[in-house]
């Protein structure tokens, strides 16, 4: 990069070109692209001012307020960032939902469980039951015979 004698970074290209390349940073950082998907490359930046790649990389101080800008809000577009942000929501919620299923499927296991305990036991006191009323009881009082009021 060549710079100035001040030290500030001094763009070689011209006035046109250099607003071209703000006008393009501008959509881009905003959002709005017109000829590119909208991330935030340099690939989309010269795409978007519409010059070549070689004539970006002479705007120095364009591309050094490009890279200051990236370093402090990232590359992700505020599409991506909303969409990441739904992303994570969702994630959270499937997790929630996954924990809730999980306790409702532990849940209907001990009930099976039960049920089935349940139903062996019911099964058993049949049996038993049957078993009692097969053997025969003998009345205390002789059969064909009244009480008297």
């Amino acid at each position: 990069m060549t710079g100035s004698t001040n030290g500030d970074l001094e763009d070689q290209v011209s006035p046109k070109t250099a607003a071209a390349l703000r006008t393009a940073m501008t959509r881009l950082f905003e959002g709005r692209p017109l000829r590119t998907d909208g991330r935030l490359t340099k690939e989309n930046l010269y795409k978007e001012a519409q010059v070549s790649r070689a004539t970006m990389n002479r705007a120095h101080a364009i591309l050094a307020e490009w890279d200051a800008h990236l370093a402090t809000h990232g590359k992700a577009t505020r599409g991506e960032a909303k969409r990441d942000a739904v992303i994570a929501d969702l994630k959270k919620r499937l997790a929630k939902k996954t924990q809730h299923c999980t306790l409702l499927e532990r849940k209907l296991k001990a009930a099976h469980t039960a049920i089935a305990a349940l139903y062996h036991d019911n099964e058993a006191l049949r049996q038993q039951l049957d078993k009692d009323t097969a053997t025969t009881v003998t009345p205390i009082r002789p059969r064909g015979q009244r009480q008297r009021p």
